[in-house]
Order: structure tokens, then C-alpha cells, then sequence
């Protein structure tokens, strides 16, 4: 027999491990291309739920009552494969809860508890989740039970204020509404560390000053969830550490008194879990063996449960009772002096001098005999930082006003990437409206809007100016926390109208115009900016030679500015926007990623992406009404010939300048058009190539114009799908 090495023999006859292994990647072998993945993840075939299938109806049909009751059994029913510390799971369900909804970050909406993520990597293998497997694993039988009907997303968090219910603490109130995604989210950037922990120095340009932390960054080391509780990069000083734990929280959206409320009210229950060796942990369940299921941290060389758990490293509770709703975590901080020491893992913690015996709880399955407790870093912050310590000397004095505190920041931790109350599903959503909802008043739809086009066709506005309004009234929605978008025409008022990207001066005289039209026939000035913006749309059509009617659904609301919370909306102001051709100033990331980014918080498909910047480009929408990419001579008609001229050979392109290009005529050698890499990365990267091509085409004339139909009206009523 040959022993030929290219005979095959002894080889495997299936893939060479081509399936599970990490062999290159196109992104591999190319990097610099522009990856389209993020469009297209959560693809129906990763749902096994089927098309027809609607969460926020069947999650109606749960028996609420039932299901808190049995939420309320589960957490005293101890299992021997993961003892409950004094014989409740509360803690830990509140710690799953926590770390589900805490990965929430202002910034860009991303992040948060509202699609279930935390099932999946990375976040089921963060160091930060250690052991919340354990947890998730508790919930499956209710899970099991109520099937369908209830995502994951909803119970993590329902199973979070059960816990808190269980030890005495009323909640504000729950919300369902999150439906479950079915493979790990490929759009959120968690930062560019190798490994785990690894020194926060590499998201600051400073340090020591927080808040250079890199945006839209918001945990200061990769696989936290906030800061470390051990010290900046593991070196404990509670000043320094406060200025970290101000920054983070803020990147929340949460202030001062939320922010010690939360830290407050989350260890006021629970302990963390040291004693032992953290050598002997296995794998995070992403690497662990097939025979471990998909639990992860396992420690198979010593009993690795209960009171000898390790997690964080850190070991001991809080407080005096951490199995009941009180104040014996202000009155353990604040009236005892703290010492630093280590926790049988090695762990830097603060453990109190000279403490009563009676102040001390006792062991999680031996009460009989007390332990001392412990503080972190980060706790120690809400003494030694003056402005945190003011804050917790008035929650120690009075506890209903902290459990008021706590009970309101923890719905807004828990609720915060829910987006608008329109969203709430169930009999205890709060009747109040809280400002961060981003609360809009119902509009009126009994109006002509047939009336409100013939005002605006003789209004003398252009085509350009109402397209242009309008998408920048749409272009702030954020699919991942359902924020921004035209309800509410917030574009009207600060800080948007006063936006860069919205050309403050040409938007205020283009909303002086609107105004009136929509005050004179009883409509909303969010749904006039809207029909406007349609109206120019069917105009451009027609100009192209194809009758076209846009759809519009009324009803939008006008917000007031006392609804609006001006700090919070900040973070929705685009740096870039690659569909009118604006950025705002170079940056490291390329325009074209820039470009996919917003699309993807829009909600956008490749090919939608693609249709709605050709049908932009020839309206002629750019920012400061410039010509680059612009690749037609019937500027103001919804024609295809952004696409066309692209994908035409006689055409040469030459690069200018970092992100500018000219558009050559080969045979005269003339300058034709200018162009940006947004606008050539549609001939360049192959996908995109693709669908540039297919409208292209003789025979997708009005195809293209009903695709950019179709486009534009999701984006006008993305804020209003649900």
C-alpha cells in the first residue's frame, strides 16, 4: 500500500474540521475588505420560531400571576448540583438580571438585556458572568413550561425582580416585550483586547482620566460588565476606582444618586464567592467539553459548591442579612473603619475593623457559625468619594427613600434598551410616564394629507430640502434601543436642531415652513415632516418618469421639550452619515464602516442599504448640497443612474485626496464627477458590486424606484413597528 501523503488515506473524509476549526476567513485573508455580516446577522434561519410566529402576542396568553408564583418557588428550591447560598437563589438571580441588562451603553443603544444575549458568546463566557450558566440552568424548567410564550430576555429580568420581591423589596415594575435572538450578535464592539481582563490602559488615552475612555466603550476592561471590583487594573484605591465606576455609569445614562442606589441596592443581597482556588476552575462554557453541557468554571478536584464556590474571586457578603431587603449595607459601610486584605483566592477585598459579632452573617450553609463580610473597591467608593458618601449617608438615614431610589433606578436599568413605553407588554407596567421612555404625545390622523401635499407643492421648498428634512428627522432610530426616529419630530428641538449634521440654518427654515402647513390642517408637524418628505420622493419619481404614490401611515405626536431629555439624546447625533455623504471630521474607523454601522442601527439591509443611498445620491440629499457621488445630469430625478454610471467602463477613478476621487472620462481625460469612498465602495467590494449591478440593469428601472420606495418608508416607520 502507498504511503503516498497525497493518497488520502487515514484522512478525514468529511471537511478536514473545516466546520469547528478557525482556519481563514475571507476577512482573514483580506482584512481590509468591508465585511457585510453585520446586515445580515439573525437571519430568519437561525429561528426556529417560524415567520408567523408573534412574541408580543403570545407572551399575552402567560398566566402573569402563575408564573411570578412559580419564579417565587424557584428560589428556594435548593439544588444539590448548585446549593442556593442560605438557601435562596435570590442573589444570583439578581446578579444574571443585573449582568443581563448592565451591558446597556448610551452611546450607540447596544448592549443591554433585550434580546436574551447573554445565552450566548461571548457574554455566557465573560469572567465577569462566571457561574451565571448556574442561573440560567435554575430558570429552564419554567422556561420549559411556559415555552414559547416566554423569551429568555423577558425572564432573566422577570427572575431578577422576583428576587428582589422575595427578600421584602417592592419593585417599581416589569415590562415584557423582549423577544429572543437565536445566534451571538455580531454588531456590538466590546473592544479590541485579545484576552481576558486584560490592562484597561488600552481604552484611555488616559487612565487616570476616565473619561477618555474610548467610545462607545463603557466597562473599563474587556469581559466586565462595569468596572473592577478590585481597583483600577486590580490595584485597589477607592478614589481612583469612583472615577471610574462615574464614568461608566454615566455611559448608562445613570447619575449620581442612581448610580449608588444601584450599587447599593445589588449588594445589599447575595455575597460573592472566593474560597478557594481559582486554578481549579475549568474552562468558560464556550470552551468547555461536550460532557460539561454547556456548563462552564467547573471544578472537578475539590467540592467547588456552596460556601466553597469561587466566582469573582472575592469572597463574603455585604451585608449582615443578605437574604432580606434592608439597610445593612450603609450601616456596615458607613459605621465601621475598613482594611484591606485577601480572600482565600487571593483576591483584593476590604474587610471591617474590630466588627460585633452579631453584624456578621453567617456561613451560607452552617448558620451556626459567622463570617466576616466583606467590601469591594467599588463599594468602598460610595464612602470615600464626597459626593457618593453625601448620597449614602441620605439613604442610610432613610431607607424608604432608598428603596424609592433603587426600585425606580433598577426598572431603568432593566428597562432602558426597551425603548419607548409603546413597548411594555403586561398587567404591571407603570402608569407613569418616566422621561428617559422618551415619552410622545398621540397624534392626530384625522387630517387631509392629500391637503397638506398641495400646501407643500406650493410652498416653494425644494425637493432636495424636504427629502433632506425628513431622513434626518428618521436617521437618529436605533434599532438597538428603539430610540431616535420621526415620532415626536425631536429634530425641531434641542440639541437636534442644532445638530451639525442637520444643517441647523436650512433645517430651521425648512421646519419655518412646515410648521404652519401643519398647525393649518391639524396634523402633527412629525407626520408633515414625513408627508413632506414623501411628497418630494413621488415628486423625484415622476421626474424619472415612473408614477409612484408613497405609503404613509399618520398618528406621530409632537414631543415638548419638557419631555425631552436633552443630555441623553446626544449620543443619537451622527458623526457620520454616508447616505447624505457627511462626516463630520477623519476618524480611525473608515467612512464605509461608518456608513454600515448606521445602517445596521437603522435596521437596514444590504440591498436596502444600497438602493437608498442611489436613490439619495441623484435626488440630490448630500450634506451642504455638495456633488460627490452624484453620478447623474438630471440631479432631482429618482433615476438608476447612480448605478449606471458606477458600474460604466469608460470611466476611470482616481483617488484625490484621503477620501475624495475623481471620476475620469477615459477618453478625454475629463473630470466627470468627484466621488467619496462611500460612494466607490459600491463598484469595489464584490457584495455590493453585486446588488450596484443588478440595479444597473435596463430591465430595473422601476424596480429601482420601488425598492427605494419600499426602503424609505421603512425608515420613516421604523420608530413605530410595534
Amino acid at each position: 500500500m502507498s504511503s503516498d501523503k497525497n493518497s488520502g488515506e487515514g484522512k478525514c473524509p468529511f471537511m478536514h474540521g473545516g466546520l469547528t476549526s478557525n482556519e481563514a476567513s475571507n476577512q482573514d485573508w483580506w482584512p481590509a475588505s468591508l465585511n457585510l455580516d453585520i446586515l445580515h446577522q439573525h437571519d430568519t434561519k437561525t429561528n426556529p420560531l417560524g415567520a408567523s410566529f408573534n412574541y408580543r402576542e403570545a407572551v399575552k396568553s402567560i398566566d402573569y400571576e402563575s408564573l411570578k408564583a412559580d419564579l417565587l418557588a424557584l428560589m428556594t428550591d435548593s439544588q444539590s448540583w448548585w446549593p442556593a447560598d442560605w438557601g435562596t437563589y435570590a442573589g444570583l438571580m439578581v446578579r444574571m438580571a443585573w449582568h443581563a441588562a448592565g451591558t446597556y451603553r448610551v452611546s450607540d443603544g447596544r448592549g443591554g438585556a433585550n434580546t436574551g444575549n447573554q445565552r450566548f458568546a461571548p457574554l455566557n463566557s465573560w469572567p465577569d458572568n462566571g457561574n451565571l450558566d448556574k442561573a440560567r440552568r435554575l430558570l429552564w424548567p419554567i422556561k420549559k413550561k411556559y415555552g414559547d410564550a416566554l423569551s429568555w430576555a423577558d425572564l432573566y429580568i422577570l427572575a431578577g425582580n422576583m428576587a428582589y420581591e422575595s427578600v421584602g423589596l417592592k419593585p417599581f415594575g416589569f415590562a415584557f416585550g423582549r423577544e429572543d435572538i437565536w445566534h451571538p450578535e455580531k454588531d456590538i464592539y466590546w473592544g479590541t483586547e485579545k484576552e481576558w481582563l486584560a490592562p484597561s490602559d488600552e481604552r484611555y488615552a488616559s487612565v487616570d482620566k476616565p473619561d477618555t475612555m474610548e467610545n462607545p466603550l463603557a466597562a473599563v476592561q474587556m469581559g466586565l460588565i462595569y468596572v473592577n471590583p478590585e481597583g483600577v487594573n486590580g490595584v485597589p484605591d477607592p478614589l481612583k476606582t469612583a472615577a471610574q465606576v462615574r464614568e461608566t455609569f454615566a455611559r448608562m445614562a445613570m447619575n449620581d444618586e442612581e448610580t449608588v442606589a444601584l450599587a447599593a441596592g445589588g449588594h445589599t443581597i447575595g455575597k460573592c464567592h472566593g474560597n478557594g482556588d481559582a486554578g481549579l476552575l475549568g474552562p468558560e462554557p464556550e470552551g468547555a467539553e461536550l460532557e460539561e453541557q454547556g456548563f462552564g468554571w467547573m471544578n472537578h478536584k475539590t467540592r467547588g459548591v456552596g460556601r466553597d464556590a469561587v466566582t469573582s474571586g472575592l469572597e463574603g457578603a455585604w451585608t449582615t442579612n443578605p437574604t432580606k431587603w434592608d439597610n445593612g449595607y450603609f450601616h456596615l459601610l458607613l459605621n465601621y473603619d475598613w482594611q484591606l486584605t485577601k480572600s482565600p483566592a487571593g483576591a483584593p477585598q476590604w474587610e471591617p475593623v474590630d466588627i460585633k459579632e452579631e453584624d456578621k452573617p453567617v456561613d451560607v450553609e452552617d448558620p451556626s457559625v459567622r463570617v466576616n463580610p466583606m467590601m469591594t473597591d467599588a463599594d468602598m467608593a460610595m464612602k470615600m468619594d464626597p459626593e457618593y458618601r453625601k448620597i449614602s449617608e441620605r439613604f442610610y438615614q432613610d431607607h424608604a427613600y432608598f428603596s424609592e431610589v433603587f426600585a425606580r433606578a433598577w426598572f431603568k436599568l432593566t428597562h432602558r434598551d426597551m425603548g419607548p413605553k409603546a413597548r411594555y407588554i403586561g398587567p404591571d407596567v407603570p402608569s407613569e410616564d418616566l422621561i428617559w421612555q422618551d415619552p410622545i404625545p398621540q397624534g392626530s390622523t384625522d387630517y387631509s394629507v392629500e391637503a397638506i401635499k398641495d400646501a407643500i407643492a406650493d410652498s416653494g421648498l425644494s425637493v432636495s430640502d424636504v427629502v433632506c428634512t425628513a431622513w434626518d428627522s428618521a436617521r437618529t432610530f436605533r434599532g438597538s434601543d428603539f430610540r431616535g426616529g420621526t415620532n415626536g419630530a425631536r429634530i425641531a428641538l434641542a440639541p437636534q436642531s442644532s445638530w451639525e449634521a442637520n444643517e441647523p440654518e436650512r433645517l430651521a427654515s425648512v421646519l419655518a415652513v412646515l410648521a404652519p402647513i401643519a398647525q393649518a390642517n391639524g396634523a402633527s408637524l412629525a407626520d408633515t415632516i414625513v408627508i413632506a418628505g414623501n411628497w418630494g420622493v413621488e415628486q423625484a419619481a415622476r421626474n424619472a418618469g415612473v408614477s409612484v404614490s408613497v405609503p404613509f401611515t399618520p398618528g406621530r405626536g409632537d414631543a415638548s421639550k419638557e419631555m425631552t431629555d436633552i443630555e441623553s439624546f446626544a449620543p443619537l447625533e451622527p458623526v457620520a452619515d454616508g447616505f447624505r455623504n457627511y462626516q463630520k471630521q477623519d476618524y480611525v474607523v473608515k467612512p464605509e464602516e461608518l456608513l454600515l454601522d448606521r445602517a445596521q442601527l437603522m435596521g437596514l439591509t444590504a440591498p436596502q442599504m444600497t438602493v437608498l443611498i442611489g436613490g439619495l445620491r441623484v435626488i440630490g440629499t448630500n450634506y451642504g448640497s455638495g456633488n460627490d457621488g452624484v453620478f447623474t445630469a438630471s440631479k432631482g430625478s429618482l433615476t438608476n443612474d447612480f448605478f449606471v454610471n458606477l458600474t460604466d467602463m469608460s470611466y476611470s477613478w482616481k483617488p484625490t485626496g484621503k477620501n475624495s476621487y475623481s471620476i475620469v472620462d477615459r477618453e478625454s481625460g475629463n473630470e466627470v464627477w468627484t466621488a467619496t469612498r462611500v460612494d466607490l465602495v459600491f463598484g469595489s467590494n464584490s457584495v455590493l458590486r453585486a446588488y450596484a449591478e443588478h440595479y444597473a440593469q435596463d430591465d430595473n428601472k422601476t424596480k429601482f424606484v420601488r425598492d427605494f420606495v419600499a426602503a424609505w418608508v421603512q425608515v420613516m416607520d421604523a420608530d413605530r413597528q410595534f
